[in-house]
């Protein structure tokens, strides 16, 4: 019986030094702990980012997601997690949410965070040297070459249209 009381004060010490962790209630965990979604609601599908490619992308996928409730920043900001994953999600979790006062303070921190996938975007010489891998077929490389020279910044249209007023005004 001694043996047994030891063990439940123990388990009871264990779960009463739980309490003494800060930042584990509801309130300090959610980003907005007091907006409730109507009944019956239903968040739509949103396309998920993982940490790579264009955040202002994602951004903008996901406000177009939110019809009817995407004037509501508080809404927009408590559904935002459910539109990452992977490092995205990883770095949503680990931050703490009360320094994002409204939507935009967390769209910016969220552009910061991921902002080298924008800068690291490739060149027109990277798209130039782009071959042929002997084990993919030509449509694969052509899905391939037109998917990384759409990443390409300035555009390859802009890098025209430049070529061509720069050669308009040395004539």
């Amino acid at each position: 019986m001694a043996e047994e009381l030891k063990k439940l004060t123990g388990r009871v010490q264990s779960v009463e030094g739980v309490k003494g962790i800060e930042g584990l209630n509801f309130e300090d965990l959610c980003i907005q702990p007091d907006v409730e979604l109507s009944k019956g609601y239903k968040p739509p599908k949103f396309e998920m980012f993982d940490g790579t490619g264009d955040p202002k992308i994602h951004l903008r996928s996901y406000c177009d997601k939110l019809v009817g409730v995407g004037k509501d920043e508080r809404i927009r900001m408590k559904l935002f997690m459910r539109s990452l994953t992977g490092d995205a999600l990883s770095w949503y979790i680990s931050e703490n949410p009360k320094k994002w006062v409204n939507w935009v303070s967390m769209a910016s921190y969220f552009i910061d965070r991921f902002r080298f996938n924008i800068e690291n975007a490739p060149d027109i010489f990277y798209i130039q040297n782009l071959k042929k891998k002997p084990t993919e077929t030509f449509h694969e490389y052509a899905t391939q070459w037109r998917s990384e020279a759409a990443k390409v910044r300035p555009t390859l249209e802009e890098e025209q249209m430049n070529k061509f007023f720069v050669k308009a005004q040395d004539s």
